[in-house]
This record gives structure tokens, C-alpha cells and sequence, in this order.
């Protein structure tokens, strides 16, 4: 709707161990483990290259706004609603993270899928992430891709995302949503008439 923010779908993201099913996020003395800050790099690393599951149509990049508790980086911290990333207070066992950078409008299994392949990919190889951003994420420069024709063009690119996704779905997908922003762009809006039809 104008001018009101989009609607969002967050990820609460902890992975157990297969045998103890304890959280691989905490050791057992309830510190933060490797894995934790690897899980987190590997969002930040990945999720521009898989945006496209996460703001899969030409409206859902609106969303990316400040000052409406959404994301328009991929900064992470503890309970910082301003960042994309964000993990909540909870106790050792609990620990996750946050990723708040789905809107609501996502095919749920494709957004998670592709958020569990970064965080997995950040694992594999060991990325560190920024430093924890304890102030206002929205004073920060904007960092996500920020229309389709940009998610398109990364997740086309993206070596990690055709290994994790599959490369014949990708092809499938990523034609899908060329197919879609052609038949946008053939659609002429009330905004143009009403700005553009008397100036040019």
C-alpha cells in the first residue's frame, strides 16, 4: 500500500547437532562457538548473490527502507531491530539469528533454502563476519541490491547459489523472473501519466 512499509517474513535460524541435537551455536560453558560467527559471515557474504528468494518481485524492494524496521544492510548485532541480521536475547540453548531481510511476499521453502545454503557456505569456508553493530544500522550506507533487475543480474552470476540451488533450477527460476519483470516494464503506470506525459 502507499506509503506504508511492506510486510516482512524473518528467519529464526539455529542448527542442531544431528546426534546430540545440541545447538552447534553454543559450547557447552554457553559462549558463542566459531560456528556461530561463521553461520553469520556466510549471510552476509551470500545473501546479495540470493536476494532473489528472499525479494523475489519488483514490489518487494520497497521494502528496504529506513526507519520502518527493515533492513537496508547487512549489518548484524544483538537484539538491533535496525539491522539485517539481528540475534535475540535468549539462553545459550536458543541462540539464532535473525534475517530479516524476507519480505512477506516469498515462496517460504526457496527463502529459507537459500538462507540455510549461506549460512551452511559460511560454515564450509570459515567466513568471519563484521564487527557487531551496536548503534543505529540506519545511519550506514545502503548495502542490499535495491531492484530486481539487480537480484536478477547477481543470482545469475553466482557460482555459490548454482552449486547450493542447482544449476537447472536457476536456469528455470532466474528466466522466470526475467519473464516477469519484461511483462512489468511493458505496463505503463499512473505515475508516469501523471508526471511525465505533459514534460516530454
Amino acid at each position: 500500500m502507499q506509503h506504508e512499509p511492506g510486510n516482512a517474513m524473518h528467519w529464526h535460524i539455529s542448527v542442531l547437532e544431528e546426534e546430540s541435537k545440541n545447538n552447534v551455536f553454543s559450547a557447552a560453558d554457553g559462549e558463542e562457538t566459531e560456528l556461530f560467527k561463521f553461520f553469520i559471515g556466510g549471510l552476509q557474504t551470500y545473501i546479495p548473490e540470493s536476494i532473489l528468494f528472499n525479494a523475489p518481485y519488483v514490489n518487494s524492494y520497497r521494502r528496504f527502507t529506513r526507519w520502518q524496521n527493515a533492513p537496508i544492510n547487512l549489518q548484524w548485532g544483538y537484539d538491533n531491530r535496525t539491522t539485517g541480521l539481528r540475534v535475540p536475547s535468549s539462553a545459550p540453548e536458543n541462540r539464532r539469528i535473525e534475517n530479516r531481510i524476507a519480505g512477506a511476499d516469498v515462496n517460504p521453502y526457496l527463502s529459507i533454502s537459500a538462507s540455510l545454503a549461506c549460512g551452511y557456505l559460511g560454515m564450509q569456508e570459515k567466513i568471519q563476519p563484521s564487527a557487531s553493530e551496536d548503534s543505529n544500522a540506519y545511519n550506514l550506507p545502503f548495502k542490499l541490491p535495491k531492484n530486481l533487475t539487480s537480484g536478477i543480474e547477481l543470482l545469475e552470476k553466482s557460482e555459490a547459489m548454482e552449486m547450493m540451488m542447482g544449476e537447472r533450477f536457476l536456469q528455470i527460476y532466474i528466466a522466470i523472473k526475467k519473464f516477469e519483470y519484461h511483462k512489468y516494464f511493458e505496463v505503463i503506470s499512473p505515475w508516469e501519466r501523471e508526471y511525465l506525459l505533459l514534460s516530454v
